[in-house]
C-alpha cells in the first residue's frame, strides 16, 4: 500500500498556528533569506525533543519532502526545478552519457547541453543547485541543533537515529556541492562556505579539505548513530546509506580504496538487497518496493507531480515532455558499446528512423501507452541501487591491486546481464578498470550516476552522433564545463566571496 510522507507532525507537536509543510520548504542556505523556525526558538524546539519524537520526526521528514518536491531550487516556473532528480539530469547530461536528442520546448539545452550555466555565474541554474543543497543542509542543520547541537550524543535510540538521519542528509547535500561546485579534489581550493548550525549570518569558503573532513565526520558518526535502526519506509536513510554515502565521498576524495571496498562489501553482505534479475532490467524502475533499491520514495498523487517531475522528463510514457518533443536518450557510442545479447541493450529504443531513437522506452515507464492517460505522477524515484556497491566495490579493489576481488564483485553483476562473463576472469590493470567504468555507465544510465564516476575515473568523453551539440569534441572531467559557478546572487549577498575570486 502507498505510505504518504506527512511533513506537518511539528505543528501538532508544539501545537502552533502556522503551516510546517510551508515553513519547511522555505527554510534554505542561500545568503540573506530567513531560517524556518522564525515563530518559535532553538531552545523551544530542543527542549520540546527532548519529551516528543514527532518533532524531529518531523523536521526529517521535511528533509526528504525537499528531495521530490518542485520548486525547491528556488524558482515557480522552471520544469527542471523538481529535487535530487532534477539535479540526476544535470549530471548525466553534463558529462554526456544522457543525450537530447530532439529539443522542442528547450529545457536543459542551453544552459545544461551547452554548458552556459557551468561557463557564466549569471545563469539560472547555477542557482538552483545552489540554493537546493543549502536548503537540505540547513534542514539538516536544524535538526541537529534541534536535538543538541553538533557536539552532543542523544540518549533515546529514536532521537539517536533521528540525529543519523541528519547528519546523513547534510553529508549528502555537501557531497553533492563538492561535485558540482569543484572540478577535481584539491585539498587546499577555498570552494564552499561550510554552515554547521542554522544561523543566518554568511560565512566564507572552507577548503575542500575542510568540507570533506565535515562529511567524513558526519558519515562515522551517522554509522554508529543508526546501528540498529530499523526504517519503516525506503525514503529514510539507514545505517547501509550512510556507509554507501561515505564510500562515494571517499572515493570522490581519492587514496582511500581499501576502506571504500570495505565500506561497500559491507553493504553487500548485509543481505538487504538484491541485485536485478536478468529479467528484470526492463522492469520500468517505478516500484521502489524492488529489492534492489536501497533508497527510493514511494511516490503517491497526493504529492501532486505532473509533468512537472523527473518521469515527465524522462518517461515517454507519461504526459509531459519526453513524450511530447524534448526527448532525452542513451548516447549512441555508449549504447554502441553495449554487447548485442546484454539484457540491457533492450532498454533503448532501437530504431534509427524514429525520432525516439535510443529514448529508455524499456528502462523506465510508468504506463503503457505513450503519452499516458494521466498527468499525475504516481511512479517512485530511486536514488540508490544495491548495484552501485557491487560496481564502487569493483571499482576501489581495481585500484587497490585486489584485481581478484574486483573482479568477483564485476562478475556478479554483469553475469546477470549477459549469457556469459567469462570474459572478466582475464581482465587485468587497465583493462579492468577501464570495463568496470564502463559497466557503470551502462547499468546505472539515467540514474545521476554517470557524472560522480566520470570524476572518480578521471575520464574523458566524447558526445555520440545523436546530441545537438559539440558531437563528437573530447571533454575531460575536470574540464572547465563540468563544473558550475557559485551564482551571482550569493556573490552580491555574501561579502565574504563578492571580494573573492569564483
Amino acid at each position: 500500500m502507498k505510505k504518504i510522507l506527512n511533513i506537518t507532525l511539528l505543528a501538532a507537536a508544539l501545537s502552533i498556528s502556522f503551516s510546517c509543510s510551508d515553513e519547511l520548504l522555505q527554510n534554505n542556505g542561500v545568503s540573506g533569506e530567513s531560517q524556518a523556525t522564525d515563530e518559535f526558538t532553538n531552545a523551544q524546539l530542543e527542549q520540546g525533543a527532548l519529551t516528543n519524537e514527532e518533532i524531529p520526526a518531523a523536521f526529517i521528514n521535511g528533509i526528504y519532502a525537499q528531495m521530490f518536491q518542485t520548486g525547491t531550487g528556488g524558482t515557480n516556473l522552471n520544469h527542471d526545478d523538481f529535487g535530487q532528480k532534477g539535479y540526476d539530469i544535470y549530471g548525466d547530461m553534463l558529462c554526456g552519457d544522457m543525450a537530447l536528442s530532439v529539443s522542442t520546448y528547450g529545457w536543459y539545452r542551453s544552459e545544461i547541453t551547452e554548458f552556459q550555466a557551468p561557463l557564466d555565474f549569471t545563469r539560472g541554474r547555477n542557482r538552483m543547485v545552489w540554493r537546493y543543497y543549502y536548503r537540505l543542509v540547513r534542514s539538516a542543520n536544524n535538526v541537529i541543533q534541534t536535538l543538541g547541537g553538533n557536539d552532543f550524543t542523544p540518549e533515546t535510540d529514536f532521537n539517536k537515529h533521528a540525529m543519523g538521519q541528519a547528519l546523513v542528509m547534510r553529508a549528502h547535500s555537501y557531497f553533492y556541492l563538492t561535485q558540482y561546485f569543484q572540478k577535481e579534489y584539491n585539498a587546499t581550493e577555498e570552494i564552499l562556505p561550510l554552515y554547521i548550525e542554522p544561523i543566518g549570518s554568511n560565512l566564507p569558503k572552507s577548503t575542500a579539505s575542510e568540507v570533506y573532513d565535515l562529511m567524513e565526520k558526519d558519515l562515522r558518526d551517522a554509522i554508529i548513530l543508526l546501528n540498529g535502526f530499523n526504517r519503516t519506509d525506503k525514503v529514510q536513510v539507514n545505517q547501509d546509506i550512510a556507509k554507501m554515502m561515505l564510500a562515494y565521498v571517499l572515493g570522490a576524495k581519492g587514496g582511500r580504496d581499501a576502506e571504500v571496498a570495505t565500506l561497500t562489501q559491507q553493504v553487500i553482505n548485509s543481505g538487504n538487497y538484491t541485485m536485478l534479475a536478468s529479467g528484470e532490467v526492463t522492469n520500468g524502475f517505478s516500484d521502489y518496493a524492488s529489492p534492489s533499491w536501497m533508497w527510493g520514495v514511494d511516490i503517491t498523487d497526493t504529492n501532486e507531480l505532473d509533468l512537472v517531475s523527473w518521469w515527465g522528463q524522462i518517461d515517454a510514457f507519461s504526459y509531459s515532455y519526453a513524450w511530447a518533443g524534448d526527448y532525452k536518450a542513451i548516447d549512441s557510442d555508449l549504447y554502441a558499446a553495449i554487447p548485442n545479447d546484454d539484457t540491457r541493450k533492450g532498454q533503448f529504443y532501437n530504431v534509427s528512423t524514429s525520432g525516439r531513437y535510443l529514448q529508455p522506452l524499456f528502462k523506465f515507464f510508468a504506463s503503457s501507452e505513450i503519452g499516458g492517460t494521466s498527468r499525475t505522477v504516481t511512479a517512485d524515484y530511486v536514488y540508490m541501487r544495491i548495484e552501485e556497491a557491487y560496481l564502487l566495490n569493483a571499482e576501489a579493489n581495481a585500484k587497490s591491486g585486489a584485481e581478484g576481488a574486483a573482479r568477483t564483485s564485476l562478475k556478479a553483476l554483469v553475469e546477470r546481464r549477459v549469457p556469459d562473463a567469462s570474459y572478466i576472469d582475464g581482465l587485468t590493470g587497465q583493462a579492468l578498470l577501464d570495463e568496470i567504468y564502463l559497466q557503470t555507465r551502462i547499468e546505472l544510465w539515467g540514474e545521476g550516476k554517470s557524472f560522480l564516476a566520470m570524476k572518480r575515473f578521471k575520464a574523458t568523453t566524447s558526445r555520440g552522433a545523436n546530441h545537438l551539440s559539440f558531437v563528437g569534441e573530447a571533454i575531460p572531467y575536470n574540464d572547465e564545463r563540468m563544473q558550475f559557478e557559485i551564482p551571482l546572487d550569493e556573490i552580491q549577498n555574501n561579502p565574504f566571496i563578492s571580494n573573492q575570486n569564483q
